[in-house]
């Protein structure tokens, strides 16, 4: 349990379960081309025959090629056309840190390597659900999303608000209300009516969902941090309230990115612990996660 300053307590679960060319047209009289006549064109529907055929009678030729292009476009799709939003290269670097450990990775059997991280090549973008947040609690949460951005070198961009509420099994693939791209990570406040999750003295639920690509390693592609609007509204009324639960939105984020709870109560990563800054150990993990390999395939 992390114990913001021995006011609240609260752990965090981790869910494995988100040019116009406008045109000038040519004053010359457009080319037309000569009617044809022959195999060429009465041979086109031929031709389409001979591939379905083909992928008819060759079932890996169409699970490994035809239908990853067609799966994304089918109804009830569940991802997006594989590369949205990736770049050739990572988008930022994590700060170099001294590595003392004092860190675990979720999804990792390894504790001193990650195996799961987001993609460094595309943003991580997010959005939040403010309903119900305290007075202040936008700005603690762009503070919280800035200082995980810096210890990781991911780059989050935000999407502005959004409607959607937090879910125990979240869809990583909404295109009806994200269009067609992983959904971004929600951030949501709520109580234990609308997420039981948050029951008794739980003010903070963390976690991804990651996925994989043939051949490829494991990424994040989305997450959801939901906060205890009525919790963290009673933490923000001691003097040292902001600096607790602008801690409590970093420790979520941190297990949203990938990290898990330590032992060591000089971390923040620590549930119990009363830690509102991330320490060395933090902070090296957090740099490992920033590293993570580039997976266009998804």
């Amino acid at each position: 349990m992390h114990q913001p300053g021995g006011v609240t307590p609260h752990r965090s679960a981790s869910p494995r379960t988100r040019d116009e060319r406008a045109g000038r047209r040519s004053a010359r009289r457009p080319a037309v081309l000569p009617r044809r006549r022959g195999r060429t064109w009465r041979g086109a529907p031929a031709v389409g025959v001979v591939v379905l055929l083909m992928l008819w009678f060759t079932p890996g030729l169409f699970q490994d090629y035809a239908l990853p292009v067609i799966r994304p476009y089918l109804p009830n799709a569940s991802a997006p056309p594989p590369g949205v939003g990736a770049a050739r290269a990572p988008l930022g670097a994590p700060p170099v840190v001294e590595d003392a450990g004092g860190y675990r990775f979720m999804d990792s059997p390894d504790p001193g390597q990650p195996m799961v991280a987001y993609d460094p090549c595309r943003p991580v973008h997010y959005v939040v659900r403010p309903d119900g947040a305290p007075p202040g609690g936008g700005q603690l949460v762009e503070e919280a999303v800035a200082e995980i951005a810096a210890a990781t070198g991911l780059r989050f961009v935000a999407g502005g608000t959004t409607t959607e509420g937090p879910a125990e099994q979240r869809a990583p693939y909404q295109p009806d209300r994200y269009g067609r791209q992983w959904a971004p990570v929600l951030i949501a406040w709520a109580d234990e009516t609308e997420l039981p999750g948050l029951a008794g003295n739980v003010v903070g639920l963390g976690g991804s969902t990651p996925r994989q690509a043939p051949g490829r390693p494991f990424v994040y592609v989305t997450g959801q941090v939901v906060l205890d609007a009525p919790g963290l509204a009673r933490v923000l009324e001691h003097p040292d309230g902001a600096a607790h639960v602008r801690a409590t939105v970093v420790h979520e984020l941190a297990h949203v990115v990938g990290l898990a709870h330590v032992d060591d109560p000089t971390q923040m990563m620590h549930p119990a612990g009363g830690v509102t800054s991330l320490s060395a150990g933090d902070r090296a993990g957090l740099a490992k996660l920033g590293a993570g390999q580039c997976v266009p395939q998804l």
